[in-house]
């Protein structure tokens, strides 16, 4: 399967402003990538790097007016669900990887210490692995009612908990906390999700949040809002919370004045057909 993603950002400056941007598809995914095309306008110098959660970012040094950040791709993906694992296994703490031990811990959105009683009290009868992680995302998706209204960019897995209302990270970070609280390494991620094999849903296109867990030694999808496999998942970056995975951070005021996101399935012949566009417009 092919999918076309890409976004448009445009933010209003009022002075020289520096930033760093988090809007590339993850490393991982780019020898899936059939076409690419990245514009910012207008044209300044960019410094990639990778940070320490092995995310592509980009820093650039935008000057006062206005910042079009926009990218269009065609990538390949198997077109098929969300595996789902029934038996794997969590590992005793003492066995995981050192690199995974952060996932364990505290952070910004994840107070992994307040929520630690309740999360034992839920769920430390389930079964450890696979059925105790589904069985986080079946109690956060049962009992937070979503909805954009209740967005809040400094709501913490704790006021979600109480709250019982969120957005699709604070869906995430609740769950997140709770499989910390029970010594289950898990990580949150951001990309793009579109309407692939399901009805397609009225709100306009945005990034998606969803998690990942530490299993059988390797990383596994969870989805607390959704609760259900998937298709067409585009990794974008990884992170212990949002803090880590913000699209774009601005050291000054930033104002956005135009958001725009697409995921769906591209036609079969589309990636060849915009390859050739962009070669020709090489040659000129």
């Amino acid at each position: 399967m092919l999918i076309r993603v890409g976004y448009e950002m445009v933010f209003q400056l009022p002075a020289q402003t520096a930033m760093t941007l988090l809007l590339r598809i993850h490393p991982s995914r780019e020898k899936d990538i059939r076409y690419q095309e990245v514009v910012i306008e207008p044209e300044v110098a960019v410094e990639a790097f990778d940070d320490s959660f092995g995310n592509r970012c980009e820093r650039i040094l935008a000057p006062a007016g206005t910042l079009r950040l926009w990218a269009d791709a065609i990538i390949h993906d198997s077109g098929q669900p969300d595996p789902v694992l029934l038996h794997a296994q969590q590992a005793a703490v003492e066995d995981l990887p050192h690199e995974v031990l952060p996932y364990l811990m505290s952070s910004r959105y994840c107070e992994v210490d307040r929520l630690n009683s309740s999360a034992w009290e839920l769920f430390g009868e389930t079964t450890p692995g696979w059925p105790r992680v589904q069985a986080i995302c079946d109690w956060v998706h049962g009992h937070v009612q979503f909805g954009y209204p209740f967005a809040r960019n400094t709501k913490s897995a704790l006021e979600t908990y109480v709250e019982r209302t969120a957005v699709c990270r604070d869906f995430m970070h609740l769950a997140i906390t709770f499989c910390r609280c029970l010594n289950i390494p898990a990580r949150y991620v951001c990309g793009y999700l579109g309407d692939i094999g399901i009805p397609p849903i009225p709100e306009p296109m945005d990034f998606s949040a969803w998690f990942e867990v530490w299993l059988d030694g390797r990383w596994h999808t969870f989805d607390a809002r959704h609760n259900k496999p998937r298709i067409g998942r585009i990794l974008m970056s990884t992170g212990r919370d949002a803090t880590d995975v913000a699209f774009t951070t601005s050291i000054g005021n930033a104002p956005l004045i135009g958001f725009k996101v697409w995921t769906d399935v591209a036609e079969k012949d589309e990636g060849r057909r915009m390859k050739d566009e962009e070669v020709s417009r090489c040659a000129q």
